[in-house]
């Protein structure tokens, strides 16, 4: 008989190479603190075999829900995700356990040629097309290519990362746009032909941060798993995923967030006399933008707010993203987004 502290710990990923890749890295981390095996159980999701457009589908928690139900019905033992994808409204029969720290949260171009963005829309006798699923990356790219007093063709996309990338490598698209993160974790970010700046391009909210999951009864599995938890990261993802939700958006909405934590310094007299010492404090900047897809209306604003020294304590991240939906949707950010939560 399997002593229950020994057998291997069942971790439910998604089938694609990406989330082969990053649940492998996770398991891997898993068994270093741990000290027990880690198998991965692969699980198809809605998300994956749907052949419609995010948008189309929803978007909201299409790659999620099957593992989920794997969780509760004790199928697996935990799962992981790409965090940009889980709904901002967690089960309280669900946990999450753990946000590891975040690669980059930056999309990154793959254009033909090795161009650039820039690049590619200089020519006056081409409209480039680039291809992207997100209705988040068409309306920044199509305000970005009107700042250039340029035009480009945003074109719907599916498939996975060899799938996108294959359309320029064969011809049929001049470009395409991919979380940077992604390419990081399937050894193929030396592809990218340009990072795109959070000060043209934001990213999804949470993207790049991958989460952790368990039901709320595995308590003890829950207590381990936090020590991969990283707060810079999970206070971060909080304040982004708090603006998503206070704007009653969906993950396939065309909302982009990030935020910064950044130390800062301010000088603090010293008890023992007239020295002063510098006390650093971390402060969070967080930008968001909603935008219309074709590009011609966005609504971008930032705010900055204090961490507290707490990692546990989130209010301030979530108080943060509440703070700043409320300057967005003043500005008319409600009428730009296309799927609303119901």
């Amino acid at each position: 008989m399997t002593d229950s502290t020994t057998r291997a710990l069942r971790l439910g990923t998604r089938r694609s190479k990406l989330a082969m890749a990053q649940s492998g890295q996770i398991a891997e981390a898993v068994r270093e603190l741990t000290g027990r095996p880690v198998e991965l159980v692969e699980i198809t999701t809605y998300g994956d075999t749907s052949r419609e457009h995010l948008a189309q589908i929803g978007g909201t928690g299409v790659f999620v829900s099957a593992l989920r139900d794997a969780l509760l019905a004790g199928e697996i033992d935990f799962a992981v995700h790409s965090l940009k994808d889980l709904p901002t409204t967690q089960p309280e029969d669900l946990v999450l356990a753990a946000i590891p720290v975040r690669e980059d949260p930056r999309d990154a171009l793959i254009a033909r040629d090795g161009l650039t963005f820039e690049q590619l829309t200089a020519d006056e006798d081409r409209v480039a097309r680039i291809g992207t699923g997100s209705p988040r990356r068409m309306a920044q790219l199509n305000a970005w290519a009107r700042e250039l007093g340029r035009r480009v063709e945003t074109v719907p996309i599916r498939g996975n990362i060899d799938t996108r990338i294959g359309f320029v490598e064969k011809g049929e698209l001049d470009a395409v746009v991919l979380a940077a993160a992604g390419l990081t974790r399937i050894g193929r970010i030396d592809e990218a032909t340009q990072l795109l700046s959070p000060d043209v391009v934001l990213p999804a909210p949470g993207q790049g941060a991958l989460a952790i999951e368990c039901a709320a009864v595995n308590v003890d599995l829950i207590a381990r798993l936090a020590e991969l938890d990283d707060p810079d990261t999970r206070a971060a993802v909080t304040a982004e995923r708090s603006l998503l939700a206070a704007l009653e958006a969906g993950c396939s909405a065309p909302v982009g967030a990030l935020a910064d934590l950044s130390p800062s310094s301010r000088l603090r007299s010293s008890t023992g006399g007239p020295k002063a010492d510098e006390q650093a404090v971390t402060e969070l900047h967080l930008r968001g933008v909603v935008g219309t897809t074709d590009g011609s209306t966005l609504v971008q604003l930032s705010t900055t707010g204090h961490v507290p020294a707490s990692p546990d304590d989130v209010s301030a991240p979530l108080k943060l993203g509440r703070e700043l939906a409320v300057e967005m949707l003043a500005k008319g950010a409600a009428g730009l987004m296309g799927e609303r939560a119901l």
